[in-house]
């Protein structure tokens, strides 16, 4: 009986450890998130690392039991969480939301995976990773397009909000530059159009907007356009 209650206790706390570490990591991730306003925060990431424990913790049981497989649980797992990360991610106009959001999602339903297989240091090492990743890689992402290229907001006022949008993204192309925000709005019979260009090598001196502003301005059904630097 002595015996019989080592083993449950020490099973007991070998599941309570990797139970607690995944939704404590998790959360610590989803707290980056939730800081930085983004949809899935401290409870959906926690309860992602937590579901993906508990599948993993199943199948290493039932495998020490005979009757089950890790490896497929684990498949199923890194698979179907994508459903869900799909979910995250908006369209904002012409702009993409949320694939970090998904992403991190997806590794956080690894992290869980690795603490219900009792890969501590992996779990432990892969937080580190993730939360580096998401905090010191977008500073240095930010720092490198701000010292390359030039953000710009647009207005423009036309008759025809899909031909002016067909004609300017030519036009931002022979600019080099990214449109990354767009939007339209009723103004009284026309339209008004409101997006972010970013330019980027070689278009970026002081003014690389100056000779887009004559091509648009140029354009049939445009009314009046302007421009200022973000």
């Amino acid at each position: 009986m002595t015996v019989w209650t080592a083993i449950v206790t020490s099973q007991v706390f070998a599941i309570t450890l990797r139970i607690l570490l995944s939704i404590g990591l998790g959360a610590l991730i989803g707290l980056e998130r939730q800081l930085r306003a983004r949809s899935a925060g401290i409870r959906t990431n926690a309860l992602v690392s937590l579901g993906s424990c508990l599948f993993t913790t199943v199948g290493v049981y039932t495998l020490a039991a005979g009757t089950g497989d890790p490896t497929r649980v684990a498949a199923q797992v890194a698979s179907g969480i994508g459903f869900l990360g799909a979910g995250t991610i908006m369209r904002e106009g012409l702009t993409i939301r949320g694939l970090t959001t998904a992403a991190s999602l997806w590794a956080v339903a690894c992290l869980g995976l690795a603490a219900g297989a009792g890969f501590y240091a992996g779990t432990l090492l892969g937080t580190g990773i993730i939360l580096l990743t998401l905090y010191a890689l977008e500073r240095l992402q930010n720092r490198v397009l701000d010292s390359r290229s030039a953000l710009f907001l647009f207005h423009i006022g036309c008759g025809d909000a899909a031909q002016a949008l067909t004609d300017i993204s030519r036009l931002a192309a022979k600019y080099n530059a990214a449109m990354e925000d767009f939007s339209s709005d009723r103004a009284g019979e026309g339209y008004q159009l409101t997006f972010k260009l970013r330019f980027t090598p070689p278009h970026r001196p002081k003014g690389p907007q100056t000779g887009l502003l004559a091509d648009i301005a140029a354009l049939p059904g445009v009314s009046h356009v302007g421009s200022e630097r973000l």
